[in-house]
């Protein structure tokens, strides 16, 4: 018996993006010290991180591989730093973490996070121009931040931690407009905001 396919479900990445931008634009600004403590880290779990892990789910449901894996990766991505902050404010936990080493551990993880935006870069060619510049403006972010956490391990300044946080407010920017696209332009049924065609074809054309 052939299996039925039922209907796609709704586009759910305006969810993913939207969960995506709020996160990175509060870390960001923390990290940019015009935002204080850590307002960050609730919706770094929840919203960046459950709701935009959902998203990548419901990415699978319709069967596109590149936003599954990219709001899988950054919802997982999300959870796990709100986590390693709340775990970080625990002595029994920090008391592993001497000198720069909580820094350092920092720099680390948002390196490996940067070698997948490297790959997931390059295929976003193959996309809409505005994730790409989502991807550009995050591996920015991403490659700042980890020299900044590293420059701290070494008993640097902030400079670049700082910086980093703005280059992550450019990011939040371009994924909240992308989010926006993607909401406006399904309701209307045409490019209200327009994203921009792909750099690169997603398909290679069918030989005749």
């Amino acid at each position: 018996m052939a299996a039925v396919e039922s209907l796609p479900a709704a586009d759910p990445a305006p969810l993913g993006l939207a969960g995506f931008a709020l996160t990175t634009f509060l870390l960001s600004g923390h990290n940019a010290s015009f935002i204080p403590d850590l307002i960050w880290v609730g919706p770094a779990i929840f919203y960046g991180g459950l709701a935009q892990f959902m998203a990548g789910m419901w990415e699978f449901r319709n069967r596109n591989v590149f936003g599954a894996t990219a709001f899988s990766t950054y919802g997982g991505f999300w959870m796990g730093l709100g986590l390693f902050v709340i775990l970080a404010g625990t002595t029994k936990f920090t008391s592993g973490y001497a000198g720069g080493d909580l820094t350092n551990a920092l720099a680390w993880y948002l390196f490996a996070f940067a070698v997948f935006n490297t790959y997931m870069l390059i295929h976003s060619t193959r996309v809409t121009m505005a994730v790409f510049l989502v991807f550009l403006t995050l591996e920015i972010t991403e490659i700042v931040l980890v020299i900044g956490f590293f420059n701290l391990s070494h008993g640097g300044t902030a400079w670049w931690l700082h910086f980093g946080g703005w280059c992550g407010i450019v990011t939040a920017a371009v994924a909240w407009y992308t989010s926006s696209a993607g909401v406006v332009n399904g309701m209307a049924g045409r490019v209200v905001f327009p994203v921009g065609a792909a750099l690169m074809p997603a398909r290679s054309p069918v030989p005749a």
